[in-house]
């Protein structure tokens, strides 16, 4: 039973993180704004990068961006503490608890999008924000989605009737 509520226990802590951080940009946005609108604008991409014309010009669109990543970062969390709640709620017995996993998957699911797809995919090969020395968004979203492909790893793992 220790596993169990370890696994839930974890999915909770990760939606709360991932809370604060999602609150954190709504109430203090100059904290992270500048470093999507850096990447979005490549701006600091290599000097004569024929890759530019993938930039976003429009301060508009950048602040839409901003503002789906943290809707993203809200769901994110919102999927992953109810997911933790469920799963403690059938923490005394392995199969419920196995068959209740979806909700808090679907967050960290969710939060593969966000970190892998958003971050390293488009910020950091589309945006090209890897030849940016100070907006580069590779390290942030490989090592968020490292921690994620761990939770999920653990969190999806089958319980049985007796840990071990």
């Amino acid at each position: 039973m220790i596993t169990r509520v370890t696994k839930s226990a974890v999915l909770g802590v990760y939606g709360l993180v991932v809370l604060l951080a999602a609150v954190d940009n709504i109430v203090d946005p100059g904290s992270n704004f500048p470093f999507v609108a850096h990447v979005l604008a490549m701006d600091t991409v290599f000097e004569g990068s024929t890759l530019k014309w993938r930039a976003i010009e429009s301060e508009t669109a950048r602040q839409i961006a901003y503002g789906l990543i943290i809707a993203t970062e809200l769901a994110i969390a919102l999927l992953c503490i109810a997911g933790a709640a469920r799963l403690l709620r059938r923490v005394r017995v392995p199969a419920s608890f196995n068959r209740a996993k979806g909700l808090g998957l679907l967050g960290l699911a969710l939060s593969l999008g966000l970190w892998f797809f958003g971050f390293y995919a488009l910020g950091g090969e589309w945006f090209v924000s890897w030849q940016s020395e100070r907006w580069s968004s590779t390290e942030p979203g490989m090592r968020l989605t490292v921690l994620v492909l761990l939770l999920w790893l653990f969190v999806s793992a089958p319980d049985r009737e007796v840990d071990a």
